[in-house]
């Protein structure tokens, strides 16, 4: 018939599980500990970028994915940390035990939160996260008996991945790289479907207008609930990898600077309109840590003056920049990519 209309678009049940962008970043991942030393690097950096890119993901979805600004984020990984730790000393020295706490301890901060800021837009929702974030940060400092005060949890140990029938030791860091890549891979991959899942067309259908999400009938306040639980979650899970890898847990990663550069590597990556935008920004912000500060002390004046200038001049961040380095100059321009769509 003529004038039929055209097949509808691929709809958010039907996108691939794979992608070609998935897997290749993937494979460079795992081939990464095989020539990170040759590059003048070392080791342990790769087992930090994987921590930082699951914690960066896991942030995205509340700021990129949901447009909710959340600044206390840092509470989340803390307590996924201190988490980790205590469950190792007083419930079971077991890789599964500890990181089941960390993740359980985390959404559960998360869903105290949620029941106070989820109705709340804005710089409301923005103020309330960092005064929350503020007031775990001064729990853990002050509750001296329980996390150790400023001195933290010491002596946390690198667990093995127990299989039942083997045990896969993580004391070395290209063991425990892999042992946080696969984790890397499982929440990449998770969040991946969740974003493209229903359920994740009716966040970003709150980020474009709340209020008329709210008409036509979504229940924002349990979605908006729903992604602060979820990204409070893996932000713990981030908490506890990371507690693990550095055998202890301390306060600073609570306090609202640290809460900062989870926001900073999710800006310059480009997680506005890129999924892999946190994962970018996080190999650039451990990058110039590492590479500028071995010039200067100062490496975070530099570092901020690259955000600067990325906010003013391409506040779609790193991903932003290569997608329009990838298109022709005489290409018309198009919209702005939601997060997910590359």
């Amino acid at each position: 018939m003529t004038g039929a209309p055209a097949p509808a678009p691929l709809l958010a049940n039907q996108v691939r599980t794979f992608t070609p962008t998935m897997l290749l970043t993937w494979a460079v991942l795992a081939t990464l500990p095989l020539w990170i030393e040759r590059v003048g690097l070392y080791q342990y950096l790769a087992v930090e970028v994987l921590i930082w890119a699951t914690y960066a993901l896991a942030f995205n979805l509340v700021l990129g994915h949901a447009g909710l600004p959340s600044f206390g984020h840092g509470a989340f990984f803390g307590i996924g940390a201190y988490a980790f730790g205590l469950a190792q000393f007083n419930i079971a020295a077991s890789l599964w035990v500890c990181l089941a706490a960390a993740l359980l301890a985390a959404g559960l901060a998360g869903a105290l939160v949620g029941l106070f800021i989820s109705h709340r837009r804005g710089i409301y929702f923005a103020l309330m996260t960092i005064a929350f974030g503020q007031v775990f940060w001064f729990i853990a400092i002050k509750a001296h008996s329980i996390t150790g005060g400023e001195d933290g949890l010491l002596r946390i140990v690198r667990l093995p991945v127990e299989l039942g029938v083997a045990a896969l030791a993580l004391e070395d860091n290209v063991a425990l790289y892999y042992g946080v890549l696969a984790v890397f891979v499982l929440v990449s991959l998770g969040l991946w479907r969740l974003v493209h899942s229903p359920f994740g067309r009716v966040v970003k259908a709150i980020k474009q207008n709340e209020e008329r999400a709210r008409f036509v009938g979504y229940d924002v306040w349990k979605a908006k609930f729903t992604i602060i639980v979820l990204s409070a979650a893996l932000s713990g899970l981030a908490g506890g990898l990371f507690a693990m890898a550095q055998r202890s847990a301390f306060p600073d990663v609570m306090s609202l600077h640290y809460s900062g550069y989870v926001v900073m590597m999710t800006l310059i990556g480009g997680g506005l309109v890129s999924f892999w935008g946190p994962v970018v920004g996080a190999i650039v912000f451990l990058l110039a840590r590492d590479l500028i500060g071995a010039i200067t002390t100062s490496w975070m004046l530099w570092f901020g003056m690259l955000f600067v200038a990325l906010v003013m001049f391409r506040p779609d961040g790193l991903a932003g920049l290569f997608g329009a380095l990838r298109r022709p100059a005489t290409a018309p321009p198009r919209p702005a990519l939601q997060p997910g769509e590359d």
